[in-house]
């Protein structure tokens, strides 16, 4: 049988670029599908608060690079467009520390040998260099660390930002001319809106840069709907124009099949596909050991804007470790991007033994006017420090696909609580950084409406629930990162991640995915 493609990438994000410049180099023709859009430099909105293309709502026409998806455990931010989470990420490339790869469910040992080479290879990629500035928000985060008595904790962490010369244009500075020109940082903050000054090292300036110089096909606005093993080998991939009113479906036919759309694309795909009966064989394990990175997002909000703008700098430059589980990093957004304001509310009184709303609604009549201001953030990103906090320690939940009433009767995914350990609300640790810098700076502290009146845990790194095992009983996928029981399906993305990793996840996710690829036959 003649087959359209050698391989189908389902996704364009760490994962999926990875896969498509190293298959492209080992000769195959090579298909990549994304389901957002292709954004180029100029397209990008200046702020977030133009919806329409920030957020990515298709049901609502809004065709941006934010994601936001609610489930029953868990609130997830994460990305869509060509270059997937690169574009709405925070820029920042560590490496987890020892206690991500002795926890979760690692198939075997020694993977921290394993994957430094294809760190490393990840990092130069990536264009990962040490934050040049840090501005107002980390150094209130070092004063913290110090008044905590973790002062020898801080430090800058490594990012992939081209900084040169200040809105300069230079040629390709990392690939020996064969990447795209570029301009250096201006520092204006936007990293995480779109990087409109060509200084953000996303994946269609370096992976997918190159793998389209080779010959790969990029086709966006497009979204699976099946994926149909063929009789006499490969499969069959039924897809759907994801914008616009009129959506269209088209089939294409791929020897092999790579998924690299994320926890939210992978995995409810996958799901889809079980309960459709097209791949039903897949393991049972599939939603199973969902992690979000044992994450926690809070923010400081100063009643007075301070007196050095706290937009200046990139997205993050700097962090810390209050304990040796914990790692915080400050966050900035830019100039009139204040739009994700509109999530967070006042942090409640955890102490009050009481229902979360009823705590929320305490916290409201003890500071009503701070409360009435986060409603209308004027200058919300100017005097707010954001405080991501992260653990490697093991908790998780499964996700599952089923039908639900409030969709009369229709599919969707949803997740719920393990008999393991269950994901935590908040972190304690985090909130008392974030008290340790009021203390400092006065203000007030602030989660998300989710955590304050629910209890439920917001998270920009999802990861897992298709992860490798030593068999089908075991997990999704071997160590090759193949679907147990079906030959030429495979799952490079951060669904295969089998542990928290207690830092920004994207670096460990290129490197699992060189590592895969390294194991990929040549043509």
């Amino acid at each position: 049988m003649k087959h359209d493609w050698d391989v189908i990438i389902v996704g364009s994000g760490f994962g999926g670029s990875v896969s498509a410049l190293r298959l492209a180099e080992k000769g195959y023709k090579v298909l990549v599908i994304e389901k957002g859009k292709r954004y180029r430099t100029e397209d990008f909105p200046k702020t977030n608060w133009n919806l329409r293309k920030y957020f990515w709502m298709p049901r609502l026409f809004l065709y941006g690079i934010q994601c936001m998806t609610l489930l029953k455990d868990v609130f997830i931010l994460h990305g869509a467009g060509v270059g997937g989470g690169s574009l709405v990420y925070a820029n920042t490339l560590l490496v987890p520390p020892d206690q991500a790869f002795d926890s979760g469910n690692w198939p075997g040992s020694n993977w921290k040998d394993k994957l430094a080479p294809f760190y490393e290879k990840a990092k130069q990629m990536l264009g990962a260099t040490p934050a040049k500035y840090q501005g107002e928000t980390d150094k209130l985060l070092s004063d913290c660390a110090h008044l905590m008595g973790k002062g020898d904790t801080f430090h800058s962490v490594d990012v992939g930002v081209y900084f040169g010369e200040n809105g300069k244009k230079a040629a390709d500075p990392y690939f020996d001319g064969k990447g795209p020109e570029r301009s250096g940082c201006t520092l204006c903050g936007g990293c995480m809106v779109g990087c409109r000054y060509n200084a953000k090292n996303t994946l269609d300036k370096n992976y997918l840069y190159l793998a389209e110089q080779l010959g790969v096909t990029i086709l966006p606005e497009q979204e699976v709907q099946n994926i149909h093993p063929l009789e006499d080998g490969g499969y069959q991939l039924t897809i759907r124009k994801s914008t616009g009113i009129n959506r269209p479906t088209q089939k294409l036919q791929s020897k092999k099949v790579i998924l690299s759309g994320g926890v939210m694309g992978t995995v409810k795909l996958l799901l889809k596909c079980r309960d459709n009966g097209s791949l039903n064989e897949i393991s049972h394990k599939l939603g199973d050991f969902v992690r979000t990175n044992s994450e926690a997002i809070l923010a400081v909000k100063l009643t007075k804007p301070p007196a050095e703008d706290f937009t200046k700098g990139i997205a993050i430059s700097a962090g810390f470790h209050p304990d040796e589980n914990t790692h915080i990093e400050t966050v900035r957004y830019g100039q009139g991007q204040s739009a994700m304001a509109l999530l967070t509310t006042l942090l409640p009184d955890r102490k009050i033994p009481l229902p979360g709303f009823i705590r929320w609604g305490i916290s409201i009549v003890r500071s009503p006017l701070q409360f009435m201001s986060n409603l209308f953030p004027i200058n919300w990103a100017k005097k707010t420090i954001i405080l991501l906090v992260m653990q490697p320690v093991n908790n998780y939940l499964k996700l599952n696909y089923k039908p639900r009433w409030w969709r009369l009767g229709k599919k969707s995914m949803n997740s719920h609580s393990n008999t393991g350990e269950k994901i935590p609300s908040h972190i304690p640790i985090g909130e008392k950084t974030a008290e340790t810098i009021i203390q400092k700076t006065g203000g007030v502290a602030l989660t998300s409406y989710m955590d304050s009146i629910f209890g439920i845990p917001t998270t920009a790194h999802i990861l897992g629930g298709a992860i490798m095992g030593i068999d089908s009983e075991s997990g999704v996928i071997d160590g090759n990162f193949e679907v147990f029981n079906y030959p030429g399906l495979y799952v490079v993305d951060g669904s295969s991640i089998p542990s928290n990793l207690g830092v920004n996840p994207s670096l460990t996710i290129t490197a699992m995915a060189e590592y895969a690829m390294s194991r990929f036959p040549e043509k």
